[in-house]
């Protein structure tokens, strides 16, 4: 049995074809379905139903490739501990985040990060929260930053910081007479919202009552929050924006936020990763990196109260 073998049962059961899996490992796919046979034989085992289109897993073969992806991991582990004892920080970093997170964070940290490291390739993908997590646990990423709690199991959560929820009002609207809004305020209004598939509309669905959320007028659910804020600046309307967001609003576009009454409602933003990662030094100096370029208020989790997302 070899490394080499285990990556290519595993690269099988992403592709679930294995011409396809030959090709992700750079070899023919007679090498590939050799060996992969040549270790089926070896384990007097079968691994795969080939029977199958696409090709799935036996029984067996689903518990022997969970144990050789924590195998492959941890050879991997041995590398990045050595260039850890030597100081080395480089290296692939694959970064999942968030559609509403990616546009107002990434530019906060990331020309300083990799200025500091310039060895370490830092790959970013904008993807939502449920593929991130599968992503994750097929060691496709190294982490990911979305919005928490998920209480995944496997996923290990490292809350970064703690945004506000703000209403986004259009010119002239009646709402623009209060200073701070309640979330019943909102709920009489059209309010423009997300795609499904967003974490942000789950988000807001649960922030409001769910059962009056589901009875507004949606005329519109957009793919992304800048999409939904020109939106609102054209036409009558409300959003709700997080604190990232607001940043690069123009003073005009400022005067049109409203902050709810009372304790303010905020999601907690989080490093994820499988409780076994490897690159521990990269993350660490990421994570530091993202905590220095947010404003300090945003970093205590007394910023206001957290909202509970299912």
């Amino acid at each position: 049995m070899t490394i080499q073998q285990l990556e290519y049962i595993i690269a099988v059961d992403k592709f679930r074809h294995f011409g396809h899996a030959a090709e992700a490992c750079f070899v023919t796919q007679p090498t590939l379905s050799a060996q992969v046979s040549k270790l089926e034989r070896e384990l007097d085992v079968i691994l795969f139903d080939r029977s199958k289109m696409p090709v799935i897993p036996t029984e067996t073969g689903e518990i022997l490739i969970a144990q050789a992806k924590r195998v492959v991991m941890e050879s991997k582990g041995i590398f990045e501990t050595i260039a850890q004892l030597k100081g080395d920080v480089g290296g692939i970093l694959k970064l999942g985040i968030i559609p509403t997170l990616a546009p107002y964070l990434l530019p906060l940290f990331i020309k300083s990060f990799i200025g500091k490291y310039p060895n370490v390739r830092l790959h970013v993908q904008e993807m939502v929260t449920e593929d991130i997590v599968k992503k994750l646990k097929n060691d496709e990423l190294d982490l990911g930053i979305v919005v928490t709690p998920l209480n995944e199991a496997g996923i290990e959560e490292k809350p970064i910081f703690y945004e506000k929820f703000y209403a986004y009002l259009s010119k002239n609207h009646p709402l623009l007479k209060k200073e701070s809004v309640k979330i019943a305020d909102i709920l009489g209004e059209d309010l423009w919202v997300l795609q499904q598939g967003h974490c942000f509309r789950d988000q807001v669905v649960s922030l409001c009552d769910q059962s009056k959320f589901k009875g507004l007028n949606f005329q519109y659910e957009s793919g992304s929050l800048e999409g939904l804020k020109n939106l609102v600046n054209r036409y009558q309307g409300i959003t709700l924006l997080p604190e990232l967001a607001t940043f690069g609003l123009s003073s005009e576009e400022k005067i049109r936020l409203r902050s709810f009454d009372g304790e303010q409602p905020i999601r907690e933003v989080s490093l994820v990763l499988t409780r076994s990662y490897l690159k521990k030094r990269q993350v660490e100096l990421l994570y530091q990196e993202i905590t220095a370029a947010i404003p300090a208020t945003m970093i205590s989790k007394n910023h206001g109260k957290v909202v509970k997302f299912k």
